[in-house]
């Protein structure tokens, strides 16, 4: 048999896109398919989870996953980010310690929230707050409620869930794991599958990204840092690999960058900043060749791209961004770009219709 061939770069690009943005389907099959979609609370016009999933799921809608949360096998959970998965994946990330440490007192204090949330059910913040008013905290240069910060370290550890939103707003309930096999083999084998879901994800991935994400992964479950490693230190005999204009670079086993069938239609996309086809900084610059930045949480007179930039994902090429927000009802876009505007009426065609996809997501 002869070697598989070498992908190019863009090569590479094509087979990134295609098989991220896949034929729209429902809800529940475009979760299980990504196997993580990650969230963010700001809209700007939409959440991030939505306006992943406006790309993958038919007939979206803006707020869809969370009208739909209580019916659907998904759980929210701190994966390598926080975001959605399916529940079945949940027990892959327990048991888990606290994100930090908690001395003798909110040790106490977080056993006495998970006995009221048990007694209760389906328990609001305010309600934890109103009965134990355990005053604040200083946590992340921020000033938290202790009962918020009570919940999240339960929900982080495995012992509350999310049962639904109101309004945004996380509303627990109890929740127990099955005991798990704490065998060394079956760890190393939990810590290989929550690597295998990352490169699913965002495949192909340079050697660096790979790296990078299995620091964000052993955040995400601390408890299997050393198997982590052990996995990565495996990479190239667990997952397909190829030398590529001097870089290493990783995908699932099976998959061919260099088949004809990863073609890229010519519709314009808005990408969300935390897209899996444009997650990955590194990848993006590799890519498409200049450097793209989320500005949200940069002070407005450092900002070049703007707020909420979003990557125009036009064909396989990412010519620049849009700030889309909605004023009166109405849906506004400032457009910028990293080279020249593309010329023609093929760019303004495909721009037109975005938009016009843009408005019925959020249904204006």
């Amino acid at each position: 048999m002869s070697p598989p061939k070498t992908p190019s770069l863009r090569q590479l690009r094509c087979y990134a896109i295609a098989r991220s943005l896949f034929k729209a389907t429902s809800l529940p099959q475009a979760i299980a398919r990504l196997g993580f979609v990650q969230a963010d609370p700001m809209r700007a016009p939409a959440r991030a989870q939505d306006l992943i999933l406006a790309q993958r799921v038919k007939d979206y809608r803006a707020g869809d996953l969370e009208r739909r949360y209580p019916r659907l096998a998904i759980e929210e959970a701190f994966f390598v980010n926080y975001g959605f998965l399916p529940r079945e994946t949940l027990a892959l990330l327990h048991p888990r310690g606290a994100p930090c440490a908690w001395d003798t007192r909110m040790r106490a204090r977080a056993h006495e929230v998970l006995a009221f949330v048990s007694q209760h059910g389906r328990t609001h913040s305010k309600d934890v707050q109103a009965h134990f008013d355990h005053g604040r905290i200083r946590r992340w240069g921020a000033d938290l409620n202790v009962s918020t910060h009570l919940l999240e370290g339960l929900h982080y550890r495995g012992l509350l869930r999310v049962a639904r939103r109101e309004a945004g707003t996380r509303v627990y309930q109890a929740i127990e794991h099955p005991p798990q096999d704490d065998s060394p083999e079956a760890r190393l084998g939990r810590a290989g599958q929550l690597l295998d879901m990352v490169v699913h994800l965002y495949a192909p991935l340079p050697a660096a990204s790979l790296g990078y994400l299995c620091r964000l992964l052993r955040d995400g479950v601390p408890h299997l840092a050393a198997e982590v490693r052990q996995v990565l230190e495996h990479a190239k005999s667990r997952y397909a690999h190829a030398q590529v204009d001097g870089l290493h670079w990783f995908w699932p086993q099976g998959e061919k960058p260099v088949a004809a069938r990863h073609s890229v239609d010519d519709r314009l996309r808005f990408l969300a900043p935390f897209d899996p086809v444009v997650w990955d900084r590194r990848r993006f610059q590799l890519f498409w060749g200049w450097e793209y930045k989320l500005e949200a949480y940069v002070p407005a007179y450092k900002r070049r791209m703007g707020h909420y930039a979003m990557p125009m994902l036009w064909g396989e090429q990412i010519p620049g961004w849009a700030n889309l927000k909605v004023v009166d009802g109405r849906l506004q876009h400032e457009l910028g770009f990293a080279g020249p505007r593309p010329r023609g009426s093929a760019f303004q065609l495909a721009l037109d219709e975005a938009l016009q996809r843009m408005q019925e997501f959020l249904d204006l």
